[in-house]
């Protein structure tokens, strides 16, 4: 799959592609997009809570099933989030199946 970066306008594709559409599907929250109401995740609805162990595994829920449901190149292995910051951005790491290929890959110090 081909598209085009979202910062410059060029054109991406491959893993380049991929890594855009994780941080646009986590980084989306539901409802906010037209026209496709159910896109996106609910990762973003979560940063205002309490930081523990059950927001973590919140987020790490949040963020697995919305790429489940909205990135079909991607089979996740293992999601871990690595820092959840004051200002509300968080940091994660990925790692799983692009399908395309069977190739494995790692994604680490994903921010959104």
């Amino acid at each position: 799959m081909a598209g085009m970066s979202r910062t410059t306008g060029a054109a991406l594709e491959g893993f380049d592609h991929l890594k855009q559409s994780i941080a646009d599907i986590l980084s989306t929250p539901l409802g906010t997009r037209v026209h496709r109401r159910d896109y996106g995740s609910r990762l973003m609805g979560l940063v205002d809570r309490p930081i523990n162990q059950f927001l973590v595994a919140d987020m790490v829920a949040a963020a697995a099933e919305a790429l489940d449901r909205w990135e079909p190149r991607l089979k996740v292995e293992r999601l871990t989030i690595d820092r959840v910051t004051a200002d509300g951005r968080i940091e994660l790491s990925l790692s799983g199946y692009y399908l395309i290929n069977g190739q494995q890959v790692t994604f680490e110090g994903l921010v959104l």
